[in-house]
């Protein structure tokens, strides 16, 4: 799906009521984290930027991508391990539970990184 949203309010609202609780608990999640954080739309995805972006997420078709850069995936490797992974990149998949604790774990890292 293209997005122009230009606020991570309106890139929630155009999915279905379903979809939008989860992205809502995410986004929840990231900002009690990341309370300093700048909340934006980069590369089409809901971003939190604190001296330099902290973490993404974005809707798919059968998951969540959780972009929390490579640094973070090594580090949660093992909590991270049933979930599908690639170098900055993690897929929740909507088959089961959202880990929104383990979200807002690694935002805490992320923020604790580049403070």
């Amino acid at each position: 799906m293209k997005n122009n949203s230009s606020t991570v309010a309106a890139y929630i609202s155009q999915f279905p009521e379903d979809r939008q609780d989860i992205l809502r608990k995410i986004r929840q999640e990231i900002k009690e984290a990341a309370p300093n954080a700048t909340e934006m739309i980069k590369y089409g995805m809901p971003t939190y930027y604190q001296k330099e972006n902290l973490v993404h997420f974005a809707n798919a078709k059968h998951h969540i991508g959780f972009y929390p850069t490579p640094a973070a995936i090594e580090k949660f490797s093992e909590e991270l391990a049933e979930y599908k992974t690639s170098k900055g990149a993690v897929q929740f998949p909507l088959s089961r539970p959202i880990p929104y604790d383990l979200i807002k774990k690694i935002t805490l890292w992320r923020v604790q990184q580049v403070e």
